[in-house]
Parts: C-alpha cells; structure tokens; sequence
C-alpha cells in the first residue's frame, strides 16, 4: 500500500482557496484570487518537477478535476502536459458522469473517503491529491491521509477556505523536509504521526 499525499498551495494563515488566478474558486464572495502568482521560481518549480515524476495516481475533487482538465491538456510547449496526461487520475464527483473526458481519468463511486481507503489498501504507488480542499476535509476526518506537502506562502489573507478548517479534529505531524524558495515560500512536507 502506498500512502496518500495531500499536496497543496497554502497562505500563512492555512487560506487554500484559488491561489491560481481570480475567477479559480469565488465560493463565499473569495476576493483574493490568484494570490499565489508570482511566487514560482527555479526552486519551486525544481521541486515541483521532481514531483510529477514520482510514481503514483492523482486524487482530485470535481472542482480541481475541471479546473486542472480546462487547462493542461491544452498545454503543448509543457513538459508538464504529457506527465499529466499520462498519469491515472481519480475522481471524486456526485455530479460528473463516465465516461471522463481527461485521459485516464477514472470516477470513484460511491463515497469518496470509502473508494480512497479502498485504493490505499491495493497495493501499489502512493496517491497524490493536489488542491481539492472538501476531498481532503473527509480523507482527514477517516485518517486517510499519511503526508503533507505545503508550499507555504508568506501572505495572509485573513479569509477563505482553509487547509484546517475550525473543527477539522487533530493531528500530530512530523517534519520530514524543508526548503525555501528565493520569494520567500517554504515548501514542507510533513508526515501524520498516529503514535502521538
């Protein structure tokens, strides 16, 4: 069994909402879109490519599923495009239907926290879910998820939806690795201590 990464942009104060551009995720009257732009560099996207080649499956909710499929497979000048297309993605949806329009991309049925534990149990590569903020609150209310990786704006917004939101329950985490990029982002990947 492989273990299942949350892998994801936050703001200081925990804000995971849209951090790509203004129009990513208004839920809520969001009004700080986009507020991740300008924070890539060499050392990010280093890490990031070291990333996407690690073997492995996505996780995604709907929302991130449509937003990443609107985008990447229209890609062509990318190195990014192919490893995405190629990869297995999971889907977690009560509205999209089969088939998917992304290659390899597969709906999970039924509840979503079910069909990941199912998946975590066949053996194989780790999962990875980028983005996918209500994925990820009930992957973290059944202890799904093994490891974190944050890359830590140095912004606080003050409001939005957060990585751990109010009532979210607790967790016990141990830093595994660090790194800061030249703007100031610290990407920190820490793993969920169930010793503690």
């Amino acid at each position: 069994m492989g273990k299942l990464v949350v892998f994801t942009n936050v703001t200081l104060d925990g804000v995971m909402q849209a951090p790509g551009r203004p129009d990513e995720d208004t839920r809520g009257g969001f009004p700080y879109g986009g507020w991740g732009v300008g924070y890539n560099d060499e050392v990010m996207g280093g890490f990031l490519a070291e990333n996407m080649a690690r073997p492995g499956s996505l996780v995604l909710g709907r929302r991130t599923y449509e937003d990443l499929y609107g985008y990447w497979p229209g890609q062509t000048d990318n190195p990014f495009t192919e490893v995405l297309n190629r990869t297995r993605k999971y889907v977690a949806s009560a509205t999209l239907a089969e088939p998917l329009g992304w290659s390899n991309s597969t709906l999970l049925a039924g509840d979503a926290a079910d069909a990941v534990a199912a998946l975590k149990r066949e053996p194989g590569e780790d999962l990875m879910v980028i983005g996918s903020g209500e994925l990820v609150q009930a992957l973290r209310r059944r202890d799904l998820v093994d490891e974190y990786v944050l890359l830590i704006h140095p912004l606080v917004l003050g409001t939005g939806r957060r990585l751990f939101p109010d009532g979210g329950g607790r967790a016990t985490l141990r830093l595994t690795g660090s790194t800061a990029t030249t703007t100031g982002v610290v990407i920190a990947t820490y793993q969920v201590r169930r010793d503690a």
